[in-house]
């Protein structure tokens, strides 16, 4: 029964607001029909609005879907072209670029909007964020230089005098290039950056040139030296026959005469001969009993008494 009475109660204040909408209706000169018209209208506009945001936003899903597929695509076919990793990689990422840019561009047209406000927003826009990204459009055209000039591809060693980096190039987007040190840590470097720097390819040639630095003794025989030292490179398998092998005086130390080895390998055995080779010749040295110099100090002690 209480239950009933607030029901007749809430009902009987809902007519009285109703009552007073429309007398504030008539007041206002507007008739019902005329109110019918606008929420007709609102109605319709309401239900377009709808229909243009779903179908903007069904383009905006196939079209990534779409991009997606053209990139994945286009990376395949790049790959199986003769260009190398780098450019491909560089290429696939500014066909991804383009693409969205193109499908923003569709989807805010579906919208409704003009053209012109667009280009003139994109305009505006452009200068504001050029301005911003001055670092970024600096990248992008060192990227460019890069793929351009080909000081380096990926797969090849380098190293950056101006930070000290070095490391394997693994690959070359549109603002950064990425190296893969040799204690496996990922060195991600600004295109601007490489672009500016002395930049060593120590991998682009097929052969590079071993030098070994050794100190022997004045007292020590030069001739019987340089023997040993090309003993020594001859139990080297990876040293190419073809190449000079020399020995020579390099320098007179206070302490020690420098003599040097010097022989050619293939680029990918540097390392391991540089390693092996320096074992070798003190192995060498302690065999035939040459002495390695090192640093000492005497000290005189003066009794003054």
């Amino acid at each position: 029964m209480n239950h009933f009475i607030q029901f007749a109660s809430d009902l009987e204040t809902g007519v009285k607001e109703l009552e007073e909408a429309g007398n504030i209706i008539d007041q206002a000169g507007v008739s019902a029909s005329t109110v019918s018209i606008w929420l007709e209208k609102l109605g319709d506009l309401a239900i377009a609005l709808a229909t243009t945001l779903l179908q903007a936003a069904i383009v905006a899903v196939v079209g990534w879907y779409i991009i997606k597929f053209l990139c994945k695509w286009a990376k395949k076919l790049l790959l199986k072209s003769r260009l190398d990793d780098g450019m491909s990689g560089f290429l696939s990422s500014v066909l991804r670029t383009v693409l969205q840019a193109l499908l923003v561009i569709i989807v805010v047209g579906i919208m409704g909007i003009p053209m012109s406000s667009i280009v003139a927003l994109i305009g505006s826009a452009g200068i504001a964020i050029g301005l911003a990204l001055q670092g970024c459009l600096t990248n992008f055209a060192g990227g460019v230089l890069l793929l351009i000039v080909k000081p380096f591809k990926v797969g090849d060693y380098i190293i950056i005098d101006n930070n000290g980096n070095e490391g394997t190039v693994t690959a070359i987007d549109v603002i950064y290039t990425k190296i893969i040190t040799a204690d496996n840590r990922c060195v991600t470097i600004p295109n601007g950056t490489l672009a500016n720097s002395t930049v060593i390819n120590t991998t682009k040639e097929q052969k590079r040139r071993l030098d070994f630095d050794v100190s022997i003794s004045y007292d020590e025989d030069i001739d019987r030296v340089k023997e040993v030292l090309m003993l020594a490179a001859g139990d080297c398998d990876s040293r190419l026959e073809d190449e000079d092998c020399t020995v020579f005086v390099r320098s007179f130390d206070p302490s020690a005469v420098k003599m040097t080895l010097r022989f050619w390998v293939k680029s990918e055995d540097y390392w391991p001969v540089k390693w092996g080779m320096q074992e070798t010749i003190k192995k060498y040295f302690d065999k035939n009993h040459i002495s390695i110099p090192f640093d000492q100090l005497d000290v005189h002690v003066v009794d003054k008494n």
